[in-house]
């Protein structure tokens, strides 16, 4: 069974200063999605719909929100091999340093996975939005008695630069890899893909960042302690020595590096039949929470997701993802937003009696564009917040701008009559 054959590794991320300030206090994996998932639950769950059930999640920077996620989330049968398991950064005999990369991660942990039996080493980053049949790309890992697999993903000129680019022969095995090649490099690095791929200009191979090692090859490249990340060092110097295979990948896909991205790829679930697909066979597993279902009263909702536990007075909502425990006052109107929810409620007793002004949520008469709503926020009535490509980028105490997005920070208050245009 692949189970008992293949060793799943989540990379926690590092600092994900790009996603910044939704990472201000919490690591990249831990970024709330879809209005009630975590960034982590994707290679998770992907894992879980492949059969495959014995996952370590490496960790380090901010990585209290991930832990605690983690541990109330992923619990297997008393008679199951399956685990998911938190494997911090720590201080041991051989090493006092915080994970230098993501081979270095790996290294450091080594102890940790060797305790498993496992033919198979599968490594995923922990902060990617996809849905791939990992247990096919191990199937034909076999089948090409490869010793090393990358994840590969056809990309245009424009996004090439960003990825670590690789060439293959016709039998897909990779004869050479670069690593965010120059522009002017580019002509050079033209790989073979499908027609549809070649109709959208995806004439390049760029590393997923997903590779299946051979147990004994990993132990074998993890020795040299001078190699400290996969695609800067540890692919490009084994290509050349150990059989690594290219499995092309042609579905949905994104590396959510920067706030754009991020937006962008959360309002994306509203389209009719979205590129990442969350009402499919494939589920995406997460915190399973006792919350009642959302009240909607005198609201035109129009292409939205909302999320369970809402309560909701707004005038209309448009193209907009909805969290957990969300409250919308009387007469706003939210579009092209992503709020994040809360982590709890505020009953009507509880604002009379604290004398609550701007009460968890969004207030009466507000206007909402182009914006990234953290947990817990305060916006107080009549509050007019109207992102777009002419607004500068500035930092205030509680919000954000960055490419025309305005991200209110997690826990922010913004008074009420605040004009953001």
């Amino acid at each position: 069974m692949i189970n008992e054959s293949v060793l799943s590794i989540i990379l926690g991320g590092g600092q994900g200063s790009r996603l910044y300030p939704l990472t201000a206090d919490r690591s990249k994996p831990a970024v709330p999605i879809a209005g009630k998932y975590r960034l982590v639950d994707i290679p998770i769950s992907n894992c879980i719909n492949s059969n495959i059930k014995r996952m370590y999640v490496l960790t380090q920077f901010n990585s209290a929100s991930l832990n605690q996620h983690i541990k109330n989330t992923y619990h297997f049968s008393f008679f199951s091999s399956a685990f998911v398991d938190v494997l911090a950064a720590e201080q041991t005999m051989q090493s006092d340093k915080w994970f230098q990369g993501t081979a270095d991660a790996v290294r450091q942990s080594m102890q940790h996975f060797l305790k498993n039996d496992f033919e198979y080493a599968l490594i995923l980053s922990g902060d990617q939005l996809y849905n791939m049949d990992l247990e096919d790309m191990i199937q034909k890992h076999k089948e090409s008695n490869a010793e090393i697999t990358i994840a590969t993903y056809p990309v245009n000129a424009k996004d090439a630069t960003g990825f670590g680019l690789l060439k293959t022969n016709e039998e897909n095995i990779i004869t050479s890899f670069i690593e965010k090649p120059a522009a002017d490099l580019l002509p050079d690095w033209t790989s073979e893909v499908s027609d549809e791929m070649k109709n959208e200009g995806r004439n390049y191979l760029a590393s997923m960042g997903i590779y299946i090692f051979n147990r004994d090859l990993l132990i074998e490249l993890m020795s040299n302690p001078d190699t400290i990340d996969f695609g800067k060092e540890i692919i490009p110097q084994a290509i050349h020595d150990h059989k690594t295979l290219s499995y092309q990948y042609e579905g949905y896909w994104t590396d959510i590096g920067t706030i754009e991205s991020f937006f962008e790829a959360n309002l994306g679930l509203t389209d009719d039949i979205p590129k990442f697909n969350l009402y499919d066979k494939n589920r995406v597993y997460t915190r399973a929470r006792i919350l009642p279902t959302s009240k909607i009263s005198n609201t035109v909702v129009n292409k939205s997701v909302i999320s369970d536990g809402c309560i909701i007075q707004a005038e209309r909502i448009e193209r907009s993802v909805i969290g957990i425990r969300s409250r919308i006052g009387k007469g706003s109107v939210i579009q092209n937003t992503y709020m994040m929810g809360n982590d709890s409620y505020e009953s009507l007793r509880d604002i009379e009696a604290k004398k609550i002004e701007n009460i968890l949520g969004i207030g009466d008469r507000c206007f909402i564009n182009n914006c990234i709503i953290d947990m817990n926020c305060r916006i107080g009535d009549d509050v007019r917040i109207e992102g777009g490509k002419h607004l500068k980028d500035i930092e205030t105490d509680n919000y954000l701008i960055k490419d025309g997005i305005v991200v209110v920070k997690k826990g922010a208050t913004i008074p009420k009559g605040t004009i953001i245009s």
